[in-house]
């Protein structure tokens, strides 16, 4: 930084894949990285949405933030929340002297379809809530979650995959059914994630399924025979079933009304028939009036996610606005918060992960985009001298932190709960282990003290 001798101040809120190899990126370039991180442990995504039993994953995404973390010019800050509502706001950092903020929260909202019935207190969910309850993090860990015997899982991606898993292999239901919109080719998931439940899948029902949308297919040019070879190409390594579940997809279909509203817990699926239609280069479903039911006990949304509109940014179609014409592009994508009111850039904030682009991609992905980003903070701050040393930066910090009068995670404590989980874990004879409360973890890092018997 040949501007000045002193180090530039940044805060990093979120401490997932995103924003933490963009802290990683702006610390070996010389600044001094604060990161927030709503939850107790960092990780985010790759901590509480990988489905469980993938350890060695877990653990080597572990291993690579704790590196990060423990890089002396690199600060951590947990169990605080950040926000419009929160702990503290993006006002309160800039009033603090920071000289740039990474958003990087991830997409923490979730889409709804504004159908009747979605308010139905009992057997109607978003997936990420379910992933976050079976994932243990607190406090979707602590909420109930009745799964009936017919789930049907609106959706046709990778987390659909992960949720129809954690039903047929874990809570052992009667019938998954995958409910998609549009058609077999348009179906999102890998193939590494249908081995887990694709012995369970009724192939004759697929079969049926593909010959009864072929005509629609053929007519806008797609191949039924190699949507159908995509979708079974995972036999080969299919997983052994645990359960008598049976898996089937109901393609060309909208959802229009969750049943059961009157009960107070779902009876049934109303979908609406579509067919498909060429739009340009674009594949959409069109509504042909004809409805039926599915009578399905649970109803589990995977449509994807928005960012928090609490949060404090300004935000049009489910995402944080981006600036249209970034003074800081990075392989041309704009990282700069906007403000579409005012037609200006929010300087100084920048967007990076799945805050920048909701529900979009991997680990691999989110780790570019956070390492993009902070290339897009370095060149911005090449153009200015910092605003203030990064130690009263840091001072000030704490001072604000102590009023609040919460317990804060810091570094220093995590190889506490580290330890602790890994004694758990021996001690229960299983391959990982982690605390399902707050409560639990700070105490076994000597932050609150245990309830009293």
């Amino acid at each position: 930084m040949e501007n000045s001798s002193l180090s530039y101040t940044i805060a990093v809120i979120g401490a997932g894949p995103a924003g933490l190899f963009a802290s990683r990126q702006l610390a070996e370039s010389g600044a001094q990285v604060i990161v927030f991180n709503r939850d107790i442990k960092p990780g985010g995504l790759a901590e509480y949405g990988i489905y469980p039993d993938k350890v060695k994953m877990k653990e080597g995404l572990r291993k690579q933030f704790h590196q990060i973390l423990e890089m002396p010019n690199v600060h951590y800050f947990g169990n605080l929340l950040l926000g419009r509502r929160g702990d503290l706001t993006l006002g309160e950092l800039q009033a603090l002297g920071f000289d740039a903020i990474i958003v990087a929260v991830g997409a923490q909202g979730t889409k709804r379809l504004g159908i009747p019935g979605e308010s139905i207190p009992k057997g109607v969910y978003h997936a990420k809530d379910l992933v976050y309850h079976y994932n243990q993090l607190p406090p979707y860990s602590q909420r109930e979650f009745f799964i009936g015997r017919r789930v049907a899982i609106v959706g046709v991606g990778n987390v659909m995959l992960d949720v129809a898993r954690y039903c047929i292999r874990e809570k052992k239901v009667d019938e998954v059914i995958a409910v998609a919109r549009r058609g077999p080719a348009e179906v999102k998931f890998f193939k590494k994630e249908m081995e887990s439940v694709i012995a369970n899948l009724d192939l004759d029902a697929l079969d049926e399924e593909i010959r009864r949308v072929k005509p629609i297919m053929l007519a806008i040019g797609q191949d039924p025979e190699e949507a159908r070879a995509y979708i079974l190409a995972a036999l080969p390594k299919a997983v052994p079933p645990t359960s008598h579940t049976r898996f089937r997809f109901e393609f060309l279909a909208a959802p229009t009304r969750i049943l059961g509203e009157e009960k107070g817990y779902v009876t049934g699926l109303e979908i609406e028939d579509t067919t498909l239609v060429r739009v340009g280069n674009e594949t959409r479903a069109k509504l042909l009036g004809s409805r039926r039911n599915l009578y399905v006990d649970t109803v589990i949304f995977s449509i994807g996610d928005q960012v928090d509109e609490e949060f404090g940014l300004p935000v049009q179609w489910n995402e944080f606005v981006k600036s249209p014409n970034p003074k800081f592009p990075v392989e041309g994508i704009s990282y700069e918060a906007y403000d579409p009111e005012a037609g200006k850039w929010i300087e100084g904030i920048f967007v990076a992960g799945w805050s920048r682009e909701a529900s979009s991609g991997l680990v691999g992905v989110a780790r570019k985009d956070g390492e993009r980003c902070a290339q897009a903070v370095l060149q911005y701050l090449r153009t200015l001298k910092p605003r203030s040393d990064p130690n009263i930066v840091l001072g000030k910090l704490l001072e604000r932190l102590r009023k609040l009068g919460k317990p804060v995670v810091t570094q220093e404590h995590l190889p506490l709960l580290t330890a602790a989980e890994r004694a758990k874990a021996a001690a229960l004879g299983v391959e990982d282990f982690r605390f399902s409360t707050n409560e639990e973890m700070l105490q076994v890092m000597g932050l609150l003290e245990s309830a009293a018997p």
